[in-house]
């Protein structure tokens, strides 16, 4: 009996803020994901892929290890864990901030951390930091809603992470400070290990966050006027130019960075180009 080809064993958030953003980019890569939020696991036998929905606190350890070849999760977590796992690629949702934050108007900068106490659900990344700035604070790890611990007296200060700060400022808090650490979702990847399949899966991502980035701009214009034209879009190697019926015009094919894409289309207008469209570009391989 023939062996059975290894599958890639991949880590997704089973729930939180990566988890829903983390199965749409799977999906766009053609991967088979979960229907059901109580599944653990699923097999997609077509990519030889499993994943394994988990705690985003607890992918990077499992991932460190070498129990996954590869996971989904915050950099925040990553480096709060101290795990053996490396960042290989930036995903684009999920961004926030890790940052101080304290009763409005008490607090002005890291100075006036000495000496107190500060509640964090990050212990480990809020102590190197610490450390690197050499304040001598006394850190106070809670699993969860540390915006409590001052009004308890269980604080003075809490770190925690920020997307919108609708919660601190509802719970009378402000930030202040430097920003510790910027975070959004990443691909991890064991130490110094190369799964099978790994090459592939990482470059379906890639292709997915090019798809993202761009849009596919078509447009028609005058011979004489497509220089000036392709200036405008350069495309990633070059532009696509093919003659037109219509004698003396050409249409243009060409990728269009997406948030210059009404401007350009603006200046295409200028130079005479017309039938300008945009579409969405779904996948993709540079």
């Amino acid at each position: 009996m023939p062996d059975q080809p290894q599958l890639l064993r991949v880590a997704v958030p089973n729930k939180g803020a990566l988890s829903e953003a983390a199965s749409t980019i799977l999906r766009e890569a053609g991967y088979a994901q979960r229907t059901d939020s109580k599944q653990l696991t699923k097999i997609d036998p077509d990519n030889q892929v499993e994943f394994f929905y988990l705690r985003p606190r607890d992918i990077a350890l499992y991932v460190g290890e070498g129990t996954l070849d590869v996971g989904i999760t915050g950099r925040d977590l990553l480096l709060d864990s101290g795990a053996q796992a490396t960042e290989t690629l930036q995903l684009g949702f999920g961004r926030s901030t890790f940052r101080f934050a304290a009763p409005v108007g008490t607090m002005s900068g890291g100075a006036d951390l000495a000496g107190k106490r500060i509640a964090t659900s990050y212990d480990g990344m809020l102590s190197t930091y610490l450390s690197e700035k050499g304040i001598d604070a006394t850190v106070v790890r809670l699993d969860g809603a540390v915006e409590s611990s001052i009004q308890l007296g269980v604080a003075d200060v809490i770190a925690d992470v920020v997307e919108t700060g609708s919660t601190l400022r509802a719970a009378g808090l402000e930030v202040f400070g430097e920003v510790i650490q910027s975070s959004e979702a990443v691909l991890i990847t064991g130490p110094e290990r190369k799964p099978a399949g790994m090459e592939v899966f990482l470059r379906r991502l890639q292709g997915v966050l090019v798809a993202r980035t761009y849009v596919m701009m078509d447009y028609d214009i005058r011979a004489e006027r497509v220089e000036e034209a392709v200036a405008l879009t350069p495309g990633i190697e070059s532009p696509t130019v093919s003659p037109l019926h219509r004698e003396g015009w050409v249409a243009v094919r060409s990728m269009v960075p997406r948030q210059r894409a009404q401007r350009v289309m603006d200046e295409l207008f200028d130079l005479g180009a017309r039938g300008i469209l945009t579409t969405d570009i779904h996948a993709c391989r540079l």
